[in-house]
């Protein structure tokens, strides 16, 4: 889908320019962004280099274990439905961590070995359950304590304080993350979790006679 949207995009720019005379305009702005966009990603690749690696060293000096302590306490209240002592809360609260350090790709795995001990306690296989529901809304919101991405790319693009995005993005993350639970949390209320029940009807030939 998102092709087709691109492509009509595109097409529409593409004619709007030919009938409007601008198709020179458009083609030089085609090049001048092209450009742009390889100076920055150049640019990008030894900033995240840098973050990368000092996140891998906080990670490695257990700064990311030590976050998951202290959020443990949080995790109970959001999952009151997780057992304290299920793997799935561990992985979880690792991948939350992982995320508010800028660690995107090291939270990737641990969301999803989260997912599947979720889905061991989930008693309808078909549906999400509302701690996975909860997760996932948490996961996407994503407060980030570090935003690696976004510090590079203003780096990459020359900007003189490029650090000073980190308080107004936990701010943001932040009251996004209170609004996703939130409102999870409220959804869940309107549609409560049915459990299936097995069919225990005889349906030996015995029966049937």
């Amino acid at each position: 889908m998102l092709n087709y949207i691109w492509f009509g995009l595109m097409a529409i720019a593409l004619i709007v320019a030919i009938f409007t005379g601008n198709a020179g305009a458009l083609t030089k702005a085609s090049v001048d962004s092209a450009k742009t966009a390889v100076e920055i990603s150049l640019g990008l690749v030894g900033i995240m280099t840098l973050w990368l690696g000092i996140m891998r060293v906080a990670e490695q000096a257990g700064l990311v274990a030590m976050l998951s302590r202290v959020l443990r306490p949080i995790s109970r209240l959001l999952f009151p439905e997780v057992p304290a002592d299920h793997p799935a809360i561990g992985a979880m609260v690792m991948s939350v961590s992982a995320n508010m350090l800028g660690l995107s790709n090291a939270a990737t795995p641990l969301s999803i070995k989260a997912m599947e001990e979720l889905q061991t306690l989930n008693e309808d296989k078909e549906t999400a359950s509302n701690p996975m529901v909860t997760f996932m809304v948490l996961n996407t919101a994503g407060v980030q304590l570090i935003p690696t991405t976004i510090i590079g790319v203003l780096a990459a693009a020359g900007a003189q304080a490029p650090t000073a995005i980190i308080p107004t993005t936990l701010i943001a993350t932040l009251c996004g993350a209170v609004a996703a639970v939130t409102t999870a949390k409220l959804l869940q209320r309107f549609f409560p979790t049915r459990s299936r029940t097995p069919d225990t009807r005889d349906t030996t030939p015995e029966a049937s006679e």
